[in-house]
């Protein structure tokens, strides 16, 4: 039973920073470069965002309830490993629900961010939000790994 649950701990953690490091430096760059405008690569790029927060969120609950349920102790959810699950997963939130909504109204509110001015106070709202975003997403990595480290230090691999 404990190997199913540390399988589902670095399982969950894998899956996270795949997706996370695949949207984006293989999707987004993608899309952008591919599709015909900017305005469908970023919609192609905003429903991969959702579904990888969505996704990312259900696997960090599942490495702190798989930790949890393998160490029988709530004191193995402050160690540093998984403090740097619940630091993703609050980037993760913050991203979604505080950043992406606004992102997604600018959108609404410029009609098509192709065709928006380039001095436009709106566009360069989007462009700030849009770089605290990349700055979340490149948190939730580099937290990412640090707790895969962490995680196999802990497992004794290679000892």
């Amino acid at each position: 039973m404990m190997n199913w649950l540390r399988t589902v701990e670095f399982l969950g953690l894998s899956l996270w920073l795949g997706s996370d490091v695949f949207l984006s430096f293989v999707m987004a760059p993608g899309a952008f470069r591919i599709l015909a405008s900017r305005d469908q690569a970023g919609a192609m790029v905003g429903y991969g965002l959702w579904w990888m927060h969505m996704i990312g969120v259900l696997c960090g609950v599942a490495i702190l309830l798989a930790r949890l349920l393998r160490t029988r102790t709530f004191a193995s959810l402050a160690t540093p490993a998984a403090l740097c699950v619940v630091l993703m997963i609050l980037l993760t939130v913050v991203s979604q629900h505080a950043v992406s909504p606004k992102m997604a109204a600018l959108r609404v509110q410029m009609g098509s961010i192709q065709a928006t001015a380039a001095d436009s106070p709106l566009l360069a709202e989007f462009g700030r939000l849009h770089r605290i975003s990349a700055s979340l997403e490149g948190g939730v990595i580099l937290a990412g790994l640090a707790a895969l480290y962490l995680m196999v230090k802990d497992s004794g691999v290679g000892n």
